[in-house]
Parts: structure tokens; sequence; C-alpha cells
């Protein structure tokens, strides 16, 4: 199945995308796209539903993101082995953890935001995973039965505040519309393998990143058992994987965002996002 969420901000609606990639409406079924909605009964009925049945919706709606009340928006950093070279840094023993506040979560389409002071505002497309029951202390072997499903995120980037600034990575990835996430919630039905998942990402139509989930360090179920030995995962929460290289900090000259550029990105299998850059 692929999931969505449809129409203005704050009032977005649950959809289903149908064989012929249609929106059809399904808040005749669930509340939302997220919650219960994402446990495995939740799941197993909305597999049940026949979506050519469902209303179709005929207009070309904003889509949302494709989860809603996530409690955690967890990154992992460095996590893949070409990108951590192109930025000098070493991989880690462990994977690196930060948060990113679920403030920054947006529409896949949605506008980004450079902030106030910003020079260097960066992009990072990513795999997204979605939690969907709560995950404490499981093991790699079963750590895919917790996953909901997938998804593109692009963990946008403030690399002055991350890096030139005091303090921990997070000021530099919260920033209202750093998260754009969607543009569908896809089942792992659908994924026969998240570690053999193209990915790309475009400015202004310039290939900067072409790379795959192949050269992750940390795999999906290696990252999901490793944080619930530290935290419990929960229905909704994201794990935003790593980035493969060519993020504009990794550019000679370093290339960032600037009011007026268009950002597209998407992986096989996930879709696609395009956003546009404003000042903030």
């Amino acid at each position: 199945m692929k999931l969505l969420r449809y129409g203005p901000r704050g009032q977005e609606r649950p959809g289903m995308l149908d064989t012929n990639g249609r929106i059809r409406d399904l808040s005749g079924h669930v509340a939302d796209i997220g919650g219960a909605t994402l446990l495995p009964e939740g799941m197993a009925r909305l597999k049940g539903i026949d979506a050519s049945i469902l209303p179709l919706v005929k207009d070309t709606p904003r889509l949302g993101a494709c989860v809603s009340g996530t409690g955690k928006f967890i990154c992992i950093g460095l996590n893949y082995s070409d990108h951590a070279a192109e930025t000098g840094a070493t991989v880690p023993p462990e994977p690196i953890i930060f948060m990113k506040a679920t403030s920054a979560i947006v529409g896949p389409n949605d506008t980004i935001e450079i902030p106030r002071g910003s020079k260097k505002t960066d992009w990072e497309v990513e795999l997204g995973v979605v939690i969907g029951r709560s995950a404490k202390y499981v093991s790699e072997d079963e750590a895919m039965d917790y996953v909901a499903g997938y998804c593109v995120v692009n963990d946008v980037s403030e690399r002055a505040f991350q890096a030139e600034r005091q303090g921990q990575w997070t000021k530099g990835k919260s920033a209202d519309t750093f998260g754009p996430t969607g543009p569908w919630l896809v089942t792992p039905d659908e994924i026969a393998d998240p570690q053999a998942l193209a990915m790309w990402l475009e400015v202004n139509g310039h290939r900067y990143q072409n790379g795959s989930t192949a050269t992750m360090v940390y795999g999906v179920k290696y990252l999901v058992s490793y944080l619930s030995q530290f935290m419990s995962l929960q229905p909704g929460d994201i794990i935003s994987t790593g980035t493969p290289p060519g993020v504009g900090l990794g550019q000679k000259p370093q290339v960032y965002l600037k009011e007026g550029d268009v950002v597209e990105l998407g992986i096989a299998g996930l879709g696609t996002q395009r956003q546009v850059v404003v000042q903030g």
C-alpha cells in the first residue's frame, strides 16, 4: 500500500493510492495515518480495502506529511561511507544519533524556509523508516516486525548552526520546514530490500546526490534494534537513516540553498518531492 495525507495544512485527510496512481479518500475508514492506524491490526484492515471503491479525490491537492502525530524524529549521522568520506569524517564505531524537532515536519512539496541568519542551508535525501508498534529491546531478527513502512525525507540542515555554533547538531536540523516527509508511506511488502534503493537529489535541475541505500553503514534492521536499546520506539516515530554523498557541504566550492532555488529528490519505489526555497 501507499498511504498518504492530503489537504490544507492542519486539515489533512487520510488517503490511499489506487493501482492507477490516483488518490482515494480513506476518511470513512480511519481518522488519520498515524497512531493506532499504524499498528499491525490497523494496517491489516487497510490492506483489506478495495481502493477502487473508495471516493476518488479529483483535484490535485496539497500533500501533507505522510504520517501524523510523530512523537520522535530520530536522525542518524554519517551513516553512508561515501558521504562520510566527502565530508572528511571518520565512519563512527556506533551510529550517531540526534533528534530533529517534530515541528520541522512539513509536506513533501511545501516550501523550504531559510531561517534568519542562515548562510549554509543544505539538503540531504534520506530513507525514512516509520515505526508501526512499540519497540523496546528488540533484536535485529525481529526488528522488521516493528516497521510500518518507508518514506522519503529531506533532512534539510543549516551547517553553520549545526557545526560552527556551540552544542549539538539538533539546532542546525530543526528549523520550521526542515523536515519534508512523504509523499507516501509505502508498506514493507512493496519494498523487496530497503538496502538496495536508488536515491537522488537535484537543485535547479543539477543532480548533486545520486546514491543508494546499499552504502549505508548501519542498515534498517540494525538501527531499529539499536535505537530500541536506548529508548522505546512508538507508532508514528520516524527514523531518518542518513544521506549519500553530494550534499552542498561536500561540494568544492561549497554550495548552499538560496531563495528561489528548486529542490527535487526521490527514492526508488517511494516517490518524489519538490520544494521551492524561500527566505524565512
